[in-house]
């Protein structure tokens, strides 16, 4: 038989071909997916449930002037804690407010169910010269709504420089001792009291406290305070 040279390299090229081809790997097992690394249990967050103390003011009561964490309310709040005191004080001073200003916030400070609210505002209204017949029915308006919701109220009684003129000084200071008699308010005579008089506890402009004013402010505010709380 004649040999067929042709067929004879075909068929090697064809087996080399075939020999080279990789060998099929298998496909691995199917197998149950790899478990989810665990999460932390979210921590539940924690209610504060100590009654309000709202500080319901102007520039004296937000800290004008000063770092954070150094407003009457700060030291307040320290104080508090110092003796024991489960309360938490709400800082809703604003600078510049005035009483008219104080009535339109009433609301926002009623919706923190507050046991106590130190209200002190007035002195802008006194400063700006306005009627102190405003200054009252305002003052009054925001009293009557503190006590109607169940919140004992604390007046920060106030007084005006003396180029303001005895009259409307006299007219200004009778709003607050008025107001302690008709609705029988605990009344800080005058808010600033120990601090006004000494220049090292005031800021350069001559009417906010340093740190270390409003430190003896929070001090003054206590005394009045501490009887209307409870441990």
């Amino acid at each position: 038989m004649r040999f067929h040279w042709r067929i004879y390299w075909v068929a090697v090229v064809l087996c080399v071909a075939a020999c080279s081809k990789p060998e099929a790997k298998p496909e691995p097992a199917a197998g149950p997916a790899p478990a989810a690394a665990a999460q932390p249990a979210a921590q539940p967050v924690e209610t504060d449930t100590r009654p309000v103390i709202v500080a319901f003011g102007d520039s004296l009561t937000a800290g004008y002037g000063l770092e954070p964490g150094l407003s009457y309310a700060d030291f307040l709040q320290k104080q508090l804690d110092a003796k024991g005191y489960r309360y938490r004080v709400v800082n809703q001073g604003i600078s510049g407010d005035t009483t008219d200003g104080g009535v339109t916030r009433v609301a926002e400070a009623l919706r923190l169910k507050p046991a106590v609210v130190i209200l002190e505002l007035g002195a802008n209204d006194g400063l700006r010269g306005l009627p102190v017949e405003s200054t009252g029915a305002n003052l009054t308006e925001m009293v009557d709504s503190f006590q109607k919701a169940g919140a004992k109220v604390v007046l920060c009684g106030m007084t005006l420089p003396r180029n303001y003129g005895q009259d409307y000084i006299r007219n200004f200071e009778k709003v607050f001792q008025e107001l302690t008699r008709t609705r029988k308010l605990t009344t800080i005579p005058f808010f600033l009291d120990g601090v006004a008089t000494r220049p090292e506890l005031m800021q350069r402009d001559g009417m906010h406290p340093t740190a270390k004013g409003t430190e003896k402010v929070a001090g003054t505010v206590m005394k009045y305070l501490e009887p209307l709380l409870r441990k």
